[in-house]
């Protein structure tokens, strides 16, 4: 597997290493080991799938809060998305920045997205599958969501948005804890 940091602390873009002979190629898509020596949680609770049946199609953005946070490691299994990672760590050197990767079934390519931040993604094209390992079980009371067009961020989609779920619509704009902090102290 190879591992290469993107921008944002701690959150991984996998490239699958292929070996490869007449027969076509092998590859390792998940390894405990390789993660965990370079720091990165391996632990799997969950393995998920979604399936988005047309193009411009957008599902996130999604996180969950202590005491479970949790990482996700996705790929995409069939067609192809915009996968996006936005950091709401606040220690983070990182923090409200967010990073997009293209995602498909050709590429191979997966993204570590590590505990704190929120995921999402977009398809790009009909009939688009994606797969996600959790490190932690969906837990319905602490699930969050940032709005995909909240103006904190300033995510720029690929694509106009054709469906996307009215929870995923509605979440409020997102509130600095660091601001909210300093205002109540006022």
């Amino acid at each position: 597997m190879i591992f290469t940091e993107t921008r944002l602390q701690g959150a991984y873009i996998i490239d699958p290493e292929r070996r490869e002979d007449h027969r076509g190629f092998f590859a390792r898509v998940w390894c405990q080991r390789e993660l965990a020596e370079r720091g990165l949680n391996p632990r799997v609770a969950q393995a998920n799938i979604g399936f988005t049946p047309r193009q411009g199609g957008l599902r996130g953005l999604h996180y969950q809060v202590a005491p479970r946070p949790e990482v996700k490691v996705v790929r995409c299994t069939m067609g192809a998305l915009f996968d996006v990672i936005l950091d709401l760590r606040p220690e983070s050197p990182s923090y409200k920045q967010w990073v997009g990767v293209e995602l498909t079934a050709e590429n191979r390519r997966m993204v570590y997205v590590p505990e704190g931040c929120a995921h999402g993604y977009q398809a790009l094209v009909d009939d688009t599958e994606m797969c996600y390992l959790t490190s932690e079980f969906y837990a319905p009371d602490l699930a969050r969501g940032v709005r995909y067009d909240d103006p904190a961020f300033a995510i720029r989609w690929p694509l106009p948005v054709t469906s996307i779920s009215d929870a995923d619509r509605s979440w409020p704009d997102y509130r600095d804890p660091f601001v909210t902090a300093a205002s109540a102290r006022e």
